[in-house]
C-alpha cells in the first residue's frame, strides 16, 4: 500500500523555541512547514502536482484517502500548515492568518519546482484549505511555476457563516489530554459528528494525526492552542469586510473551480454555493446529503467526484 514521505520546507516568520514538533530551522528568521508527499508513479518529480490543505485545526493526513486515490497518476502533496501536525509552531501567533499560510505555500510551490518542473498544477482545499486556495488562485500576479488549472473548494467560500465560526471558536484552542488515541478519536468525535457517516475505524484513522504524544504516556491534540488568537479576535464588522475581499478575489479566478458542499453545512449556505456557480470562475457545484461541515472527503462517493474532477480531459470539465 502506498505510504507517503515526510518532507519539510523553510518558510519566512520565526518559529517559536521549544515547541514539541520544532525541528533547528535554516535561519532564525525562518520556519519550517512539514508536507506529505504522496507518489506512485514512476517519476519521482512528476509534473502534474496536486496540492491538497487542509482545514482549521486538522492536518494533511485528512487527505490519506485520497491522496492514495490520486498518487498514481499525480505527485499530491499534503502539508501540515504552519502550527500544526509536524510544522513549527510560530513565535508571534498573529502569523496564524491566511496571509502567513498563502506565503508558506508559495515557498512550498518553489522547492517542488525546484526539485522537478511543474507542468500542472491543482488545488483542493478544506475550509480554511479553501480560503488560501481562493487567495493564491485570485492573485494572477504571484509568483507561481504555472498557473492553476483546476481548483476544489471543500464546503468554503468567499461568504462564511458568522455563526459557524461562533461555533468553532466554543472548541478551538481548548487543549485537553487523552489517556489513549482512542479516547481522543472519541472526544473528537463529539464535536465532529457534522463530517457526516464514518465507521469506527474511518474516523480511527482520520483522529490518529490529530493528537501527539505527551512525555507522560497521554496524548493531546497536535496543534498549537495559539491559532485561537487571531481567530477569536475577529470581529462579525472584520468579517463582513473579509467576505467583500474575497468575492473578489473569487472573481478573479481563472481556474476550473469544483465546490463540494456538504448538504447540512453550516458554513457555507446554500444561496452562497449558488452564487459561486454563477459568479467568478462559476464553480460547479456537487452536495453530499447527510453531511455537514466538511465532507471528510474519506467516503468512496466524496473521493471519485473529485478524482474525476481533476483526472478528466480538459473538454470534460469544460462549461
Amino acid at each position: 500500500m502506498t505510504e507517503p514521505r515526510l518532507n519539510h520546507v523553510p518558510c519566512p516568520g520565526i518559529a517559536a523555541p521549544g515547541i514539541p514538533c520544532a525541528q533547528a530551522p535554516a535561519a532564525a528568521q525562518l520556519h519550517r512547514m512539514a508536507y506529505w508527499e504522496w507518489n506512485a508513479t514512476d517519476q519521482p518529480a512528476h509534473p502534474h502536482v496536486v496540492l491538497c490543505v487542509h482545514g482549521l485545526t486538522r492536518q494533511g493526513r485528512d487527505f490519506d484517502t485520497l491522496a492514495r486515490a490520486l498518487s498514481g497518476h499525480a505527485r499530491v502533496i499534503c502539508p501540515d500548515v504552519v502550527g500544526r501536525g509536524q510544522s513549527d509552531w510560530l513565535a508571534d501567533p498573529m502569523g496564524y492568518q491566511v496571509p502567513q499560510y498563502a506565503a508558506d505555500m508559495l515557498a512550498l510551490l518553489a522547492q517542488l519546482q525546484q526539485q522537478g518542473p511543474i507542468g500542472t498544477l491543482d488545488w483542493v482545499g478544506t475550509s480554511m484549505g479553501g480560503l488560501i486556495g481562493m487567495v493564491i488562485a485570485g492573485q494572477p500576479e504571484l509568483p507561481l511555476p504555472v498557473a492553476l488549472r483546476r481548483l476544489v473548494l471543500n464546503d468554503v467560500g468567499p461568504a462564511i457563516d458568522w455563526s459557524a465560526l461562533q461555533r468553532i471558536g466554543k472548541y478551538l484552542g481548548k487543549m485537553a489530554r487523552f489517556e489513549s488515541q482512542q479516547q481522543a478519536a472519541d472526544a473528537l468525535w463529539a464535536i465532529s459528528r457534522p463530517f457526516g457517516p464514518h465507521s469506527p475505524a474511518q474516523w480511527f484513522e482520520l483522529s490518529r494525526a490529530m493528537v501527539r504524544p505527551l512525555p507522560d504516556g497521554g496524548f493531546t491534540l497536535h496543534y498549537d492552542p495559539a491559532i485561537a488568537v487571531p481567530f477569536n479576535a475577529l470581529t462579525q464588522d472584520a468579517a463582513v469586510a473579509g467576505e467583500a475581499a474575497l468575492w473578489q478575489l473569487y472573481e478573479c479566478i481563472t481556474a476550473r473551480t469544483l465546490l463540494l458542499r456538504g448538504a447540512q453545512s453550516d458554513l457555507l449556505s446554500r444561496a452562497a454555493a449558488q452564487a459561486m456557480a454563477r459568479r467568478g470562475p462559476q464553480a460547479r457545484v456537487v452536495e453530499f446529503e447527510g453531511v455537514g461541515h466538511a465532507p471528510t472527503l474519506v467516503a468512496a462517493d466524496q473521493v471519485a467526484t473529485v478524482k474525476q474532477f481533476l483526472l478528466a480531459a480538459e473538454d470534460a470539465v469544460a462549461g
